[in-house]
């Protein structure tokens, strides 16, 4: 049977908002009293999630969430300018965690701060980085975590059909959480064969077609491709290039890539083509 493909952050963290701010925060006093509808209209998108969250210690203060499919050069900056912003908009403390679900390309190291400085001025911010594929699948059960069921294939020793299984019959159990199944199946796919999976979950698979996570995984595979392909022209006509160069080719999307690769073939030295990127 075919079940709804896609619920959006604010909803997975809605199912249990206490158990999601106790987590991240890594302090078990800590209550969830609002999830905030995003003002920031310019920059919001469905992966932000901004909670109001409350503890005897701290007071009021906000829990400002970012679920990254994939990690990308443009999260410090982008984690900078979110926490400034509701920090203005809500005058209270601000506590931004970035989520990353699946890992980047190996080019890319992840961080956990933004910092620059010009002209003698330095900003920085610092935010909590959660990394999913590092999370033990075991604690989604233990503390529980309703919110991470779906992403138990992806989380540390959970990609055995058993342990599959037994998130499936978590989800199905709650009928607040029955809706997560076809995005516990998608991340299945990632670890299991589809007939397997198929198998586990007793339903068409075809729904998952449908899904924003789905085209959101495929887009960045095109990317991704894209990328590889415009550093192997570049590779061939000039040699190696710098890890530099590489990780400034993250985040392209498939248009400026297309872009770039026309320059690579057309442009006589690596020099010229880098100072086309920094154009």
């Amino acid at each position: 049977m075919a079940k709804a493909a896609y619920i959006g952050s604010k909803g997975l963290i809605n199912l249990a908002p206490d158990a999601w701010v106790q987590w991240v925060t890594q302090r078990p006093e800590v209550v969830a009293k609002e999830i905030l509808g995003s003002e920031f209209h310019w920059i919001s998108r469905e992966t932000d999630v901004l909670v109001k969250a409350y503890s005897a210690t701290h007071g009021d203060f906000l829990v400002l969430n970012e679920l990254q499919l994939r990690y990308t050069t443009q999260m410090p900056l982008r984690m900078r300018a979110y926490t400034a912003l509701a920090q203005e908009r809500y005058r209270l403390p601000t506590y931004p965690v970035l989520i990353n679900i699946l890992p980047p390309p190996s080019t890319l190291t992840i961080v956990s701060s933004y910092e620059q400085e010009f002209l003698g001025l330095r900003a920085i911010q610092d935010y909590r980085v959660i990394n999913l594929w590092e999370i033990d699948a075991e604690i989604v059960f233990q503390q529980p975590l309703p919110s991470l069921l779906p992403f138990v294939p992806i989380l540390r020793g959970g990609g055995e059909v058993s342990v599959v299984q037994r998130s499936l019959e978590a989800l199905r159990a709650d009928a607040q959480l029955n809706q997560l199944e076809s995005l516990l199946a998608f991340f299945a796919s990632f670890v299991l064969d589809t007939p397997l999976v198929q198998q586990i979950m007793r339903w068409d698979m075809a729904v998952l077609r449908e899904s924003p996570w789905y085209h959101e995984i495929e887009q960045r595979g095109i990317q991704e491709g894209a990328r590889r392909q415009l550093i192997r022209v570049l590779e061939q006509r000039f040699g190696e290039i710098s890890h530099e160069v590489e990780v400034r080719l993250e985040g392209k999307n498939v248009e400026q890539l297309e872009i770039l690769m026309d320059s690579a073939i057309a442009v006589n030295s690596l020099e010229e083509f880098v100072e086309i990127l920094s154009t």
